[in-house]
């Protein structure tokens, strides 16, 4: 079970997590919507069981809008997205160090 908290709601984000410390979270908002990766990051990750222990700390951050719309208007459209990909996985750090 895990909860959908917007990046775009930082304040709430902190608050749920201090309720609910081993839930996964789907964390929508980065990106276009304008949501505060930084934020996200540090009240977002899971504090305690399973979600707190594994790469990621329980966060799922999606950023789909900014990935896929790097293909508009580009010459390789797979290779852009494949860009945006692994420049959102730098500034993401949750992506990372995965199994």
């Amino acid at each position: 079970m895990g909860l959908v908290v917007g990046a775009t709601a930082p304040r709430e984000l902190a608050a749920l997590r201090d309720v609910a410390p081993d839930l996964a979270f789907l964390v929508p908002g980065i990106g276009a919507q304008g949501g505060d990766a930084a934020a996200a990051l540090s009240s977002g990750r899971a504090t305690a069981g399973a979600a707190g222990s594994v790469a990621g700390g329980g966060l799922v951050v999606n950023v789909s809008r900014g990935i896929a719309g790097a293909a508009r208007g580009a010459g390789d459209p797979a290779a852009a997205v494949a860009a945006a990909a692994a420049e959102w996985a730098g500034r993401l750090p949750v992506l990372q160090s995965l199994p």
